[in-house]
């Protein structure tokens, strides 16, 4: 037990207690108020958790008294303000990533950290260049100006005419002459029209930098008028050979006065260009043009639409040995056979051809001749010396062959021919192969496309006898072929070719334009499916030779372009179509027309 003094002293300090700091007491005070019937352990607990959160809260707010009745709502408080805090945090997380992603994507890094001195050179190089540019379009413009002046300009014009009035005073080809005289200043003019409008691109395009809008257009009215009035620079536009201007004879044949036509040289053209020359024999002699019968020559009704010569007319000009021989009864005899050639034979004419027409029936008279002419060496000859020699009144009368003959080559070879007629032309492809033509070209070609006759079989012997060749490796003529598509801009060729395929697809592999392959294209194998040919076979014309050829020639004269070979027949014939038709234009030209081919290979 312990001392009697001790317990004394202990009740002394009972009586007596420390003072309280102001912490105890306001501790104190809360216990007392708050205090409810809990067990002990509860109790201890409560007292643990008040004092903890008393202490919080008068560290983190010490203006708060004891005497605040919010306790319980600050218990609650607390997890939603840690809730939300939670939320915010969450949120940037998220949203600030996707922010940076899209000012990287969107930000020119390099120019958002470019300094002030670079922005500043920059500023300096870009007056600069603005300032070449404008000093650039001054020079344009100038060069503009004197482009137009020299395209208006009448030394040019004053040149033509003296060069004509020269070839006039020679009696020299004046038709010729000024025809090629015409070609070279048109080809001049539209150069220095082309060479403007280049100009004026390019002074647009420096403008559209500067922002100034349809600055040019409104100073230069004159001269796109100017332009229009070439066709929008059009180099590949239709020449006017003014078809009414044309020289010409009236063709009136007398009554039962008959010219036998006899054409035996060449290929099909050829005879087509005899035919031509007899029709204007005829005409001046005033007779009826005997068609050659199919037996002894080619089936020209099938090429030819007969009854649109007669048409033209406006009467019987022309007849079908079939339809002479009819009228005659079976009595055909040649009354006067008069030779326009004596050599190398009289008339030009075989054994074989004389026994052909014999079995037809028809007799003749021996041969004469009407002066020492030579088919080598064509003497040029005027309507005054045929009138002379062959103006006689036998009902019938034949001259032979006269495709060689050189007789007003002017006057017959003008477009339109010589013969006063009310159509474009006289000797035509037939209906059916016009239609056919048109509906190949529809399916095939359409309205822009070049033609090119590229004659190969036979051609490299003809050409090497002539001083220079005229036959063209094929690569030299690939080069050829891409100049002509590019002044013509057409997007597609046809090819009238009688080339191998070995040939033909190295043209193709080479013929392109701004590195594209421009097609070469060319009649298909007959196809039931396809109905472009449909007329050909319907009216029994398939796989006939001459009609597949004369059907080349057409689709040929009607391109917006057309590429020849020179010295071939079947190019000239085409030529004459599209001056006649109105379809020749300033591009059309001769294969390398002005080259020599670039290798010669030995004669034998």
């Amino acid at each position: 037990m312990a001392p009697a003094a001790d317990i004394e002293d202990e009740i002394k300090d009972e009586k007596n207690p420390p003072p309280l700091d102001e912490d105890d007491i306001a501790l104190l005070k809360t216990y007392t108020m708050e205090r409810e019937p809990f067990d002990e352990e509860e109790e201890d607990q409560q007292n643990l958790i008040a004092q903890s959160e008393r202490r919080n809260n008068h560290f983190e707010s010490p203006v708060r008294t004891a005497f605040q009745i919010d306790d319980v709502n600050d218990e609650t408080a607390s997890p939603r303000r840690f809730n939300f805090s939670f939320s915010k945090w969450y949120f940037f997380a998220i949203i600030v990533p996707v922010l940076i992603l899209i000012l990287y994507f969107t930000t020119d890094v390099d120019n958002f950290f470019r300094t002030g001195v670079v922005n500043a050179n920059y500023d300096v190089s870009v007056n600069r260049m603005r300032e070449s540019e404008l000093r650039a379009l001054y020079l344009l413009r100038q060069q503009q100006l004197g482009l137009f002046k020299l395209s208006n300009s009448t030394l040019l014009d004053n040149s033509l005419n003296a060069t004509s009035n020269k070839a006039a005073a020679n009696n020299s080809d004046f038709v010729s002459t000024f025809s090629f005289s015409s070609a070279l200043f048109e080809e001049l003019k539209l150069d220095l029209l082309s060479q403007i409008s280049l100009n004026k691109q390019i002074q647009q395009a420096l403008l559209s930098s500067h922002q100034l809008g349809n600055l040019l257009n409104a100073s230069d009215n004159v001269a796109d008028s100017s332009l229009d009035d070439y066709g929008g620079l059009h180099r590949c536009r239709k020449m006017d050979y003014k078809l009414s201007d044309r020289q010409t004879i009236e063709w009136k044949p007398r009554l039962d006065k008959y010219l036998f036509a006899i054409c035996v040289s060449g290929q099909m053209s050829n005879h087509l260009i005899c035919l031509e020359k007899h029709m204007f024999f005829a005409a001046l002699l005033n007779r009826i043009l005997i068609i050659p019968s199919s037996r002894v020559d080619y089936e020209f009704r099938r090429v030819l639409d007969i009854d649109h010569i007669n048409k033209c007319l406006g009467r019987k000009v022309v007849v079908p040995f079939e339809e002479f021989a009819k009228s005659q009864k079976g009595h055909m005899h040649i009354d006067k056979f008069i030779c326009y050639f004596s050599r190398p034979q009289p008339c030009f004419l075989d054994d074989e051809h004389v026994k052909k027409l014999s079995s037809l029936g028809v007799s003749m008279n021996k041969l004469e001749t009407a002066w020492d002419e030579d088919v080598k060496n064509p003497k040029p000859r005027t309507v005054q010396d045929i009138m002379t020699k062959f103006s006689l009144d036998d009902d019938v009368i034949a001259i032979g062959d006269v495709f060689f003959a050189n007789v007003e080559k002017k006057w017959v070879m003008q477009p339109g021919g010589p013969v006063s007629h009310k159509c474009k032309t006289l000797v035509e492809p037939s209906r059916l192969i016009l239609l056919t033509a048109q509906r190949f070209i529809q399916t095939f070609l359409g309205e822009n496309f070049i033609a090119l006759h590229f004659r190969r079989h036979g051609f490299l012997k003809f050409c090497n006898a002539k001083k220079p060749s005229c036959f063209y490796p094929v690569p030299q003529a690939a080069d050829c072929i891409n100049r002509a598509v590019e002044r013509s801009t057409a997007p597609v060729i046809y090819l009238s070719t009688d080339a191998a395929e070995s040939e033909t697809g190295l043209l193709q592999s080479l013929v392109v334009v701004n590195g594209k392959t421009v097609p070469l294209v060319r009649r298909p194998a007959r196809n039931s499916d396809e109905k472009w040919d449909a007329l050909l076979y319907r009216h029994g014309f398939e796989g006939d030779r001459q009609v597949e050829a004369m059907l080349d020639k057409t689709i040929c004269a009607m391109s917006d372009v057309f590429i020849g070979s020179m010295g071939s027949t079947f190019t000239e014939d085409i030529l004459r179509l599209r001056k006649d038709w109105g379809s020749a234009s300033l591009c059309d030209e001769y294969l390398c027309q002005g080259e020599i081919p670039n290798f010669i290979a030995d004669d034998e």
